[in-house]
Formats: C-alpha cells, sequence, structure tokens
C-alpha cells in the first residue's frame, strides 16, 4: 500500500512562502504600529501629518462606499415613499374633485337666491302681480318658441295676460288650464311688441325670429339708425303690456331693422311673474233686448 502523502508545509513552496510572508506582514505591522505609538507619543506633529494624508487617500473610497450603502438602503424608502405619495395625491384629487363639487352648488344657490330675491322685490313693487310661477319647459329646439307655466285658471292666470322675469319681459299667457298656462315667449315667429328706446323715445316693434333673438323695426318713419347698445323698453301702446319693462338690447348696428337679445332668457329661468294686462279689455257691452 502507497504511503499517506504528508501534508506539512515544507513538501509545498507556495504554503511556505505564504507562512513566511504572512510572519513578515505581522511583524511588519507590529514594528509600524510600534513606531506610530512612538511617534504619536513623543511627537505628535509628524503623526498628525500622517494620518491627515491617509485619510485623504481613504476619504474618496470612504465617500464611494458610504454613498452605495446609503443608497441601497434608500431603495426600501423610496418605493414606501412612492406608494404613500401617490395615496396622498389620489385622496386629494377626491377632495378637491368634492370641494369643486360643492363650489358649484354653492354658486349655483347663490345665483338662484339672487334671481329669486330681484324676482320677489318685482312681485312687491307690482300692484298687478297675479301670481309667480315655475317655468316647467320651453321649446328652445324648435322653429316656434313656447314655454309652460305650472299654474293655470285656478291661480286666476288667464289669456293676454303679461309674463315677465327679474332680468325684463319674457311673453304673454295664450292658453290657460286648470293648473298650467302656454306662454309665448317674445322670441317666437308670431310675438309682437310695442317698445320704444329708452334714450331718445323713438318707437319701434320688436319682433320674435324664432331663434332666441327678436328684431328690432322702426314704425312711421324711415332712416332710423340703431346703434349697437341701444336698449329697448315696453311702450304700453296697445293696452296688453305696462311700459317702461325691459324687452331687447341691439347686438348690432344698423338701419331701420336690426338683430337685438332679449334681456330675459327664458331657458335660464325657472320663476316668473303673471301680471294684469296694463290697460284690460272691456267687457263686450250685453245686447240689449228688442
Amino acid at each position: 500500500m502507497a504511503p499517506a502523502r504528508d501534508r506539512r508545509t515544507g513538501f509545498s513552496r507556495r504554503r511556505q512562502y505564504s507562512v513566511f510572508l504572512g510572519y513578515v506582514l505581522a511583524v511588519a505591522g507590529a514594528v509600524v504600529g510600534a513606531v506610530l505609538l512612538v511617534v504619536s507619543t513623543f511627537d505628535p506633529s509628524p503623526f498628525a501629518a500622517l494620518r491627515m494624508t491617509m485619510a485623504s487617500v481613504t476619504a474618496p473610497v470612504s465617500g464611494l462606499l458610504d454613498g452605495a450603502v446609503r443608497g441601497i438602503v434608500a431603495v426600501p424608502e423610496t418605493i414606501g415613499t412612492y406608494f404613500r405619495v401617490y395615496d396622498e395625491n389620489a385622496r386629494l384629487r377626491a377632495d378637491a374633485k368634492r370641494a369643486a363639487a360643492l363650489v358649484t352648488r354653492a354658486r349655483i344657490v347663490a345665483y338662484d337666491n339672487r334671481r329669486l330675491r330681484r324676482l320677489l322685490v318685482l312681485r312687491d313693487r307690482e300692484p298687478e302681480a297675479i301670481v309667480a310661477a315655475r317655468l316647467v319647459s320651453s321649446t328652445a329646439s324648435s322653429g316656434r318658441r313656447f314655454a309652460l307655466l305650472d299654474a293655470g285658471r285656478l291661480q286666476g292666470v288667464g289669456s293676454g295676460m303679461a309674463v315677465r322675469g327679474p332680468d325684463g319681459l319674457i311673453g304673454r299667457i295664450v292658453e290657460t288650464g286648470p293648473l298650467a298656462a302656454r306662454v309665448l315667449l317674445v322670441t317666437d315667429p308670431e310675438s309682437l311688441v310695442p317698445v320704444r328706446r329708452v334714450r331718445d323715445g323713438v318707437p319701434a316693434i320688436a319682433a320674435g325670429r324664432g331663434d332666441g333673438t327678436v328684431d328690432i323695426r322702426s314704425v312711421n318713419t324711415t332712416n332710423v339708425r340703431f346703434a349697437a347698445g341701444d336698449t329697448f323698453v315696453t311702450s304700453g301702446t296697445g293696452g296688453l303690456y305696462a311700459p317702461g319693462v325691459p324687452v331687447a338690447k341691439v347686438s348690432v348696428r344698423g338701419m331701420d331693422t336690426v338683430r337685438a337679445i332679449p334681456f330675459a332668457a327664458p331657458d335660464a329661468l325657472d320663476f316668473a311673474l303673471v301680471v294684469r294686462p296694463f290697460m284690460p279689455i272691456p267687457a263686450a257691452p250685453a245686447p240689449t233686448p228688442r
């Protein structure tokens, strides 16, 4: 049987050199440490200079290692921060959406309150007011312009009565039922309203165009010039509409016939005031017996 192989260091030069080099380094380290200890004790200045030189050499390496460690440690924190920020942004967006809805609702309520207060003031000043009722619908998409009022004969509403809003004239009652009435709007092609210009009293007729606007037509005279911004109110002619109710404002200048925008837009109204005719039509005389 072959003898076992000897594993002692004497049989391997590499291991001999490694052990010898370890001893040399250990002895050299001990000697250097002792020298540094003696120098730092008896003459600190050279030791401080040596220490700072070594620190200058090792500082960049330490900085790189510290940055790498910080980057590795910061990865989980960065991921967690991202998800927290994402959730926070989602919550803030939801809060902003709810706040916007509340602001919009508050603006609508404030606008309705202002408009209703103006209507109440108008009703208190109007001695011939019959009832304040709601405009429940209007024909904004057809060639005819009508609106439905949720008050009828039981509330005292009758044909021929004027309907107005806080901003101006809306139209007149043409049909009535027990609890509803039909309103012919000033923008209907069949509507003719006697008006006058505010600044000089020039008479005219406001005729509906069927598209949400009216034509201002001069009467009795020709070559009448109209300027943009001219305001027209009811003149009282005919006895149906009381004088001084705002009707429309001219949008473009012209001569004899110009286009105007009504002050009261039925599509934007929900309440209106029904008033008696300015000069009620006298009742027909009773027939005399023969």
